[in-house]
């Protein structure tokens, strides 16, 4: 089945009470029993529910996986994974990363002796130099990263894993599976927080992991149902509903990036462009195998690397909306040192190229021309 059939029919049936072709919103929080303990798959929704279960069978279908755990957030899903741990555990992570992970990371499994250790990994050799032999179990990948969009070699560094007995985990949100599917590539767990691209309208907050195997889906569900930090069924709806249009969406964000990323990188006032479309992007071939397109977020800093001047520039725009997120069918423009990437130390985000001065842009469905003269505008406001 073909990925744009696969949004619409995978896992998707009518329901067998009345035929509905939408899947119904189970708004309920337990079922009645014959006898107990005989019931018809459901006792109570914490453990789950119809509206749930066709979702994460969906998203199953979608990265090729075995099976799927839907949380409250994609944190919620990360901290899930990262459960799976015991003191004493550690971790490899990207330098590079979203700023709630290394947060949730840092200070939440940290003080409980799970200790991350982030290294550069656009050449994968760095990994291996980091592995601990007996105390490193989870490799943890980000690609492309958030917010510099560095492109991690997948299948290079899951064979290194592999050799080395180490659980790996691609959080997968940028890309979403429409772009790279990284089950395929060798990992173990692919993690997204569905809000962004698989959600796509900016209505709705849920995360979902993805397993390569049945053991590890029971796993992470048992841990679901334990914890309890599970999605309403009314959102695992709103993200089912936007699944429909994922490849669409996805497909006219990463024509609009490339444009915008061009006119970025020949503007005057701009310094850096971050865009692994460009051929001089550090990364591009990988990304170019890995990957069916680049994306639809595109990073820039000014020349003159001033915070004030970057604050004027997502100030005076009216189609680029200054808010956090991705993902969605409308256009954000986003500063990562204060807003998504303020708990990580200002000296470790210089160390990766995050300045003061660094945009984000999610570039939406919009017309290409309009943003690209809305972005023109706010520039001549510096």
């Amino acid at each position: 089945m073909k990925f744009g059939t696969k949004v619409i029919h995978a896992g998707i049936e009518p329901d067998p009470a009345t035929g509905a072709i939408m899947t119904p919103i189970y708004q309920t929080s337990t079922y009645a029993q014959e006898a107990p303990g005989k019931h018809k798959g459901y006792a109570y929704a914490r453990t789950h529910n119809p509206t749930r279960s066709a979702l994460e069978k969906n998203l199953t279908a979608l990265e090729n996986g075995k099976d799927a755990i839907c949380f409250a957030s994609g944190l919620a899903a990360m901290d899930a994974v990262l459960k799976l741990l015991k003191p004493g555990d550690e971790i490899i992570s990207a330098d590079d990363l979203y700023g709630g992970s290394y947060r949730l990371m840092r200070t939440i499994f940290e003080p409980y002796g799970i200790t991350p250790h982030f290294v550069d990994m656009n050449d994968p050799k760095n990994v291996k130099k980091a592995i601990k032999r007996g105390k490193t179990k989870l490799i943890w990948i980000e690609t492309p990263t958030n917010p510099m969009l560095n492109i991690i070699d997948i299948k290079a560094i899951c064979k290194i894993a592999k050799a080395n007995n180490i659980m790996t985990c691609v959080d997968n949100t940028f890309s979403s599976p429409f772009l790279q599917t990284p089950l395929d590539l060798g990992a173990d767990l692919v993690l997204h927080s569905a809000t962004k691209y698989l959600g796509g309208h900016s209505d709705v907050i849920l995360g979902a992991v993805v397993t390569k195997t049945k053991k590890m889906g029971d796993k992470l569900h048992y841990i679901q149902n334990a914890v309890g930090a599970i999605p309403g069924p009314q959102d695992c709806f709103l993200v089912l509903r936007g699944i429909k249009t994922l490849h669409l969406r996805v497909e006219r964000a990463c024509k609009n990036a490339k444009r915008i990323a061009k006119f970025l990188k020949s503007h005057p006032k701009v310094g850096n462009v971050y865009y692994p479309g460009f051929k001089d992007h550090p990364n591009h071939k990988i990304a170019k195998a890995q990957m069916r397109d680049f994306g639809g977020m595109v990073s820039f800093d000014l020349a003159n690397d001033d915070y004030n001047d970057a604050k004027k520039v997502m100030s005076n725009t009216h189609l680029f909306t200054l808010a956090e997120s991705l993902g969605g069918v409308e256009s954000l423009i986003g500063h990562p040192a204060s807003m998504t990437h303020a708990s990580i130390p200002k000296a470790d985000r210089l160390k990766v190229g995050l300045t003061d001065s660094l945009i984000r842009l999610s570039v939406g469905i919009e017309d290409v021309d309009d943003l690209i003269e809305d972005l023109d505008k706010a520039f001549q406001n510096v």
